[in-house]
């Protein structure tokens, strides 16, 4: 008797869904290492592209910067998502949105405008937090054909029904 009580009570409880801490200096590490080697290509391709005269030496004495702020927003970014998400117990878009608001407003910073850094904030966050919401996805997953699109868009002929026929009054 008393297990069926048990049973029926543990039924009836909605399951709710636990939070696992997200482990926020293996994290921020991970992908500001990431964000270097990103920073790293794109110095590269700075120092390939300029003109001057210190060789392949400018790599990282002339365009070396890139590569220490890409790391510093990459480490911005994964840093604050995850305190985010461990302060709330939560794991949704708001989350990669604070993240994102955190690596744009160092950007608007390192351009040494607070207004820039402000907008910075919004279009990152905006941008991260949209692309969490669909699901990191950023092209739509139902596709259809060209004629199913075509089917849809334009009206569709209403079906004919034909009258019935007249009796000839003879």
């Amino acid at each position: 008797m008393a297990d069926a009580v048990n049973t029926i009570t543990s039924a009836t409880k909605p399951e709710t869904a636990t939070y696992d801490p997200k482990p926020t200096l293996r994290y921020a590490s991970a992908v500001g290492l990431q964000a270097a080697g990103i920073g790293a290509l794109v110095s590269a391709v700075q120092n390939a592209l300029g003109r001057h005269s210190s060789g392949a030496a400018g790599f990282l004495t002339r365009t070396g910067g890139t590569i220490g702020f890409f790391a510093a927003m990459g480490a911005t970014f994964a840093l604050t998502e995850s305190v985010v998400a461990n302060q709330r117990q939560v794991d949704d878009p708001l989350n990669g949105a604070a993240g994102a608001c955190a690596a744009g407003f160092l950007a608007g910073i390192r351009a040494r405008s607070l207004p820039m850094a402000v907008a910075t904030c919004a279009v990152l966050g905006t941008a991260m937090g949209t692309l969490d919401y669909n699901g990191h996805k950023m092209a739509p997953t139902n596709l259809e054909s060209i004629e199913e699109r075509r089917k849809r868009f334009f009206k569709q002929p209403r079906p004919t029904t034909s009258p019935e026929p007249l009796p000839d009054a003879e």
